[in-house]
């Protein structure tokens, strides 16, 4: 063997080694966002104080919810003067609307007063699998499994958009995630599609056979648990029925993804005819649980894809 060739194999040998000696690089198993609209200065006090008003939350051009936010005293924590949240956002609550791979954020913020000066703090970091530790003196160590940590804090008066984008190699790759994007709709498939939620609402009716197929795709739900507590028999002889918005009232959107929209134009999608009837409902059990079901069978928005095969469907 050459001299040469030993070095070379000498070498190879060592940087393998240090490889191996190398911490696996951290899998990331979330992200996290938060947002807050105040007034105060987070540099000289420990409180600062929210703004009150709505803010509408989108991923990926699909709205995901809409939150008031009240005036109240927010705490500012930490070295990196964190105010805590009024709005928090993770990826994992983020549905079937999160995508493998890059996405995008949007916070749309209307303050109730549209003339008062304020501040916005969006915050983001990632969740690891892997604990750092942190030594900042004698006696003094703090621990987190947070990483790429960030924050933008700037001014604002009346309403503001705040955009992230962000990756999600975590995310569970759904069907539709595939499908080409919808951007624009016929008559006949706006009427379809407001037909469609028209007829969900007759789904609420003994055996809830309907309900209960719908039920069965939704995630985290126990429907063993439901039919053995006949939550919903209780609740639809206490009076329960479930209304929805006539046609000429919803709102039927595409996304510029695969995704389609309805929602109601003004008010609530689906309710209940008589709100008064779950009072009837007397065990507390029993009462949770109907609203729990309801609202999965009935959510303010209803989001449809249509298959390769021309079928459209509702997903989750």
């Amino acid at each position: 063997m050459t001299k040469a060739l030993l070095r070379a194999l000498l070498l190879a040998f060592h940087a393998l080694c240090i490889a191996a000696s190398l911490p696996a690089a951290a899998a990331v198993l979330n992200v996290e966002f938060n947002f807050t609209p105040y007034t105060g200065d987070t540099a000289k006090s420990d409180l600062v104080e929210s703004v009150p008003g709505k803010a509408s939350i989108y991923i990926n051009n699909i709205p995901l919810a809409e939150q008031e936010i009240d005036k109240q005293n927010m705490p500012v924590m930490f070295d990196e003067r964190q105010i805590a949240p009024s709005v928090w956002i993770t990826g994992s609550g983020l549905g079937g609307a999160l995508r493998k791979g890059k996405n995008r954020l949007r916070i749309e913020f209307e303050p109730a007063d549209p003339k008062l000066a304020y501040r916005t703090q969006l915050r983001w970091s990632t969740v690891t699998d892997q604990v750092t530790r942190t030594d900042s003196g004698p006696g003094r160590s703090s621990e987190t499994n947070m990483s790429d940590l960030g924050k933008d804090d700037k001014p604002a008066k009346g309403p503001v958009v705040l955009e992230r984008d962000f990756m999600a190699d975590f995310a569970t790759e759904r069907p539709w995630h595939k499908y080409p994007p919808i951007t624009e709709l016929s008559d006949a498939e706006r009427q379809t599609l407001a037909k469609t939620v028209s007829d969900m609402a007759d789904t609420f009716k003994p055996d809830f056979a309907g309900a209960y197929g719908v039920l069965a795709g939704v995630e985290n739900l126990r429907l063993d648990e439901v039919k053995k507590n006949k939550c919903l028999d209780k609740a639809y002889a206490a009076g329960v029925r479930i209304k929805v918005a006539p046609a000429s009232q919803m709102d039927v959107r595409t996304t510029g993804n695969a995704e389609v929209i309805v929602r109601a134009k003004n008010g609530q999608l689906f309710a209940p005819a008589d709100p008064r009837a779950f009072e009837r409902i007397k065990d507390n059990k029993i009462q949770m649980c109907a609203g729990i079901v309801l609202s999965a069978l009935y959510p303010q928005q209803v989001v449809f894809v249509r298959t390769p095969a021309g079928k459209w469907e509702v997903v989750r």
